[in-house]
């Protein structure tokens, strides 16, 4: 495949593209409201010594945040979700549940306003990392070749991110904290990380992956592989925009740790007015600035020139590449055998049938058997006439395929096929295979 013009995925490159989206910088309330709270949970701690746990968040709220900006963004979902429970109206002090008093009244209308806001800040992340997971993948599938293959990628991600869904509800199943779930999803993130890294560098399984998506463009492989580096184009991004995120990181850490300890210890010292309204500013502040800067570096993404357009990379030059062509007299069939050596792979198949002068005769039948080592046949497919098809199957059996196009009940005319097939092992270290007795 031609890739004449591809555009090299450098950190210069992408320094010039960030030139164009300078971030305007946090307000100095957040540093202020997060010293503010940090002041006030040291004083709680006074009035009772700090849990384990506690001393825990503590250390974390006082840290370093994790240089990498997806990790920081995950860390903010978990905060927000403990937040939530925190403020859940089961979980809050009798006092607050009962508003035994006018002030435990006012201190509930406030927690119901910081709820308010994290639960629509929490929807919001959600989807900004949905969408940017699918932008994501998106423009890796533009330069996957257009046929049955970018067919398969989509679907073996699907079904790898349904098995990672079922990891998640295992651990919501067994009891497993916010923290369990998070560190879980932390690393499936990284899990898909490794997994990009391999496709970039055809290692592990993905040595067969590559073989089989010919037509690829290098520079997709080097992006994928690099784009993440601890050097790489991605390093830019962190220089650029990281220390805002960082700030935000740290204030809603913050902000868990003075409302843990201050309903912790409600029976001791309730909140003053004062100290409520800091915690309220501190969410409102959180909630405005994270929201901008997710809507900042969603629009930055979504433009950044990680590679020029599809078209001018040579798409449509995939269109042909790899189909062959076999002429079928009339009453004869043409049969291909793919060989498969695990289950769970998958047999793949683009025809159709070039249309002449005598347009409506131009279908062919067609069908797939599986043939056992004894060489007992099994249809897989069942027969049907087609002017064109493209589909695939996962295969519950190792062993052979025999995909079969059938002219035979065609008295006079030859028919023109041009097809693509292929036997794509599965994208997961392959089980034992399983052989029909």
């Amino acid at each position: 495949m031609a890739t004449e013009g591809l555009v090299p995925i450098t950190r210069d490159y992408l320094a010039r593209y960030y030139d164009k989206y300078p971030m305007a910088p946090l307000p100095d309330e957040v540093t202020a409201l997060a010293e503010r709270l940090r002041a006030l949970s040291a004083d709680l701690a006074a009035v009772s010594p700090l849990s384990p746990d506690e001393e825990l968040l503590e250390q974390e709220a006082c840290g370093v945040p994790a240089p990498k900006m997806d990790e920081n963004m995950w860390k903010n979902r978990e905060q927000m979700e403990e937040i939530l429970f925190l403020l859940n109206k089961s979980r809050r002090p009798v006092a607050l549940q009962q508003k035994s008093t006018p002030e435990d009244a006012d201190i509930v209308s406030t927690l119901d306003n910081v709820e308010t806001k994290m639960k629509d800040m929490l929807k919001k992340l959600e989807q900004f990392q949905l969408k940017n997971a699918d932008n994501v993948f998106n423009i890796v599938m533009t330069y996957m070749p257009q046929d049955f293959r970018g067919t398969l990628i989509r679907q073996q991600r699907e079904r790898s991110e349904r098995n990672k869904q079922a990891e998640v509800d295992a651990v919501v199943s067994a009891g497993g904290s916010i923290r369990d779930r998070y560190a879980l999803l932390w690393k499936q993130q990284m899990d898909r990380r490794v997994q990009l890294a391999q496709l970039g560098s055809a290692t592990g399984v993905y040595k067969t992956l590559v073989r089989y998506l010919v037509g690829v463009p290098q520079v997709l492989l080097d992006f994928i592989r690099q784009i993440n580096d601890a050097n790489g184009p991605m390093e830019v991004q962190r220089e650029r925009y990281g220390p805002a995120l960082y700030t935000l990181t740290k204030l809603v850490l913050t902000i868990r740790l003075y409302l843990h300890l201050s309903l912790a210890r409600y029976g001791q010292k309730k909140i003053d007015r004062d100290d409520i309204a800091a915690l309220q500013q501190a969410v409102i502040i959180y909630t405005e600035e994270f929201g901008k800067f997710t809507t900042f570096i969603g629009e930055v993404f979504v433009n950044a020139p990680f590679f020029i357009s599809a078209e001018d990379a040579g798409a449509d030059s995939r269109k042909s590449e790899e189909y062959q062509e076999a002429i079928i007299p009339a009453g004869k069939t043409h049969e291909v055998i793919l060989s498969v050596e695990a289950v769970n792979s998958y047999i793949a198949w683009d025809f159709s049938m070039p249309q002449g002068a005598l347009s409506t005769l131009m279908d062919i039948g067609f069908h797939v058997e599986y043939i056992s080592p004894s060489g007992e046949k099994t249809l897989i497919l069942p027969y049907r006439r087609y002017e064109a098809n493209q589909g695939n199957f996962c295969t519950v059996f190792a062993g052979s395929y025999n995909l079969v196009w059938d002219n035979s009940y065609s008295t006079f005319f030859k028919k023109t096929l041009r097809y693509k097939v292929d036997a794509v092992p599965p994208v997961i270290e392959p089980v034992e295979a399983v052989r029909e007795p």
